[in-house]
C-alpha cells in the first residue's frame, strides 16, 4: 500500500478554508497579560479655595476697569466700594489659621458682591469704549468670571459645597476637582489619566478633565488590546473597581481571567490555589504602579506646566511616549551588549 501523499488535505474542505480556519483560531488566543489603573496628572495651580477665587475674581475685574477707564468719558471713583476696604477685609479672613464656617461665608459674599458690581462698571465701560480690542483680549476671562460667580450665588443661596463643573482657576478653568480619597492628597485637580500597561509599556486608554469611573474603560482597553497584538489577553490584572458583573461577563466569553477571588463562595480546596493566584497577581500590578511613579518622579506627570487644555494633554502623552521610548532602549541595549558580551567571551574560553 503507497504511504498517504503529504499534499492530501485531511479534510474535505478546500486548502483556502482550512488556513481561514487556522487564522481565526490564532485571532481567538488568548497571550500576554493587560495591567490596568488609573492615575490623576494635577496641574500647575494653587490649592483652590471659595474665598481666594472671589479674591482673585475682583483683583481681575479692577484689572479691567483700570485698563478700560481712561478710554471712556467717566471720571470720579472707579469702583463702587473702597479697593483697600475689600483687601482687608478678605486678608483678615484668610490670615486665621482656621476661621469659622460664618466668617467664610460672610468674605465670600462679600467679594461676590464686589466682583458682580464690577462686571456691571466693567458691561457700561465695554459700550462706551470704541476699541475693540483693547475689551475683546479682556472678554474670554470676564465670561470665566461671570460663571464663576454664578456658581458661586447659586451655592450660597442653596447652602451647599460642590456644583457641577466648578470651576477651580481662573486661568485654567477646564480643571476639575478630582476626588482620589487618598491620604497624601484626598482631591486633586487635574486630568485623570486610565492607563494600561503590557510588558512594561504604558498606554493612555482614556484622559479627561472630568472625574469618571474607571471601572467602564476595561472592556474598551481590551478590544484596543486586541487591535494592537492580534489576540485577546490571557489575563487582566486590576484592582477591585474593574470587577463589576459587566467586566467579569466579558471576561468570561472571551476566555479571559481577571484578577481577584470570583463570585460565590469558593471551595474548600480552592482556597489555597486562590490566595497563591492573587498573591502572584498583586506582585505582577505593581508594574503599573511602578509606571505612574516613574513617570511622575523622573518626568514630571506629577505637575503639567502648561495652560491650555490640548496642551496640557499633549504634555501628558509626550511624557508617557517618552517613558516607553526611554524603556525601548533600555531593551535594545540590553539585548546588544548582551550579545557582544557572549562573542567576547566565547573567544575569551577558546
Amino acid at each position: 500500500m503507497n504511504p498517504p501523499d503529504d499534499n492530501t488535505p485531511d479534510d474535505d474542505f478546500p486548502k483556502g478554508e482550512t488556513a481561514s480556519v487556522t487564522e481565526e483560531q490564532k485571532e481567538e488566543r488568548n497571550e500576554g497579560k493587560l495591567i490596568l489603573d488609573a492615575t490623576v496628572s494635577p496641574a500647575d495651580i494653587r490649592y483652590p479655595t471659595d474665598v481666594s477665587i472671589m479674591n482673585e475674581c475682583r483683583e481681575n475685574t479692577e484689572k479691567i476697569i483700570t485698563e478700560l477707564w481712561p478710554h471712556s468719558n467717566r471720571k470720579g471713583h472707579m469702583t463702587t466700594y473702597s479697593r483697600k476696604k475689600a483687601r482687608k477685609e478678605y486678608l483678615r479672613v484668610t490670615k486665621q489659621r482656621k476661621p469659622r464656617r460664618g466668617a467664610l461665608q460672610k468674605s465670600i459674599k462679600e467679594q461676590l458682591e464686589y466682583t458682580e458690581q464690577n462686571i456691571v462698571t466693567i458691561e457700561k465701560l465695554m459700550i462706551e469704549v470704541y476699541d475693540v480690542e483693547l475689551w475683546l483680549k479682556h472678554f474670554a476671562r470676564l465670561e470665566v468670571i461671570r460663571k464663576v460667580c454664578k456658581q458661586q450665588r447659586g451655592m450660597l443661596e442653596k447652602k451647599i459645597r460642590s456644583c457641577e463643573d466648578r470651576i477651580v482657576n481662573l486661568r485654567q478653568p477646564h480643571v476639575r476637582p478630582i476626588v482620589r480619597g487618598k491620604a497624601g492628597a484626598p482631591v486633586e485637580f487635574g486630568q485623570k489619566l486610565a492607563l494600561s500597561v503590557v510588558k512594561g509599556y504604558t498606554f493612555i486608554e482614556e484622559q479627561s478633565w472630568d472625574n469618571f469611573n474607571e471601572g467602564k474603560t476595561l472592556i474598551e482597553s481590551t478590544e484596543k488590546y486586541k487591535e494592537r497584538h492580534g489576540c485577546w489577553p490571557e489575563a487582566i490584572l486590576a484592582d477591585t473597581i474593574y470587577r463589576t458583573r459587566e467586566n467579569r461577563k466579558f471576561c468570561k466569553e472571551r476566555n479571559i481571567r481577571l484578577s481577584g477571588p470570583r463570585l460565590g463562595r469558593p471551595k474548600a480546596e480552592e482556597v489555597e490555589a486562590e490566595k497563591e493566584q492573587a498573591y502572584q497577581d498583586s506582585c505582577e500590578r505593581n508594574m503599573v504602579e511602578s509606571r505612574n511613579g516613574i513617570a511622575k518622579r523622573r518626568y514630571g506627570l506629577d505637575r503639567i506646566l502648561a495652560y491650555r487644555e490640548r496642551t496640557s494633554e499633549m504634555e501628558a502623552a509626550m511624557i508617557v511616549i517618552s517613558m516607553n521610548m526611554a524603556l525601548c532602549l533600555r531593551t535594545l541595549f540590553c539585548i546588544i551588549f548582551r550579545r557582544l558580551f557572549f562573542r567576547f567571551a566565547s573567544r575569551v574560553w577558546i
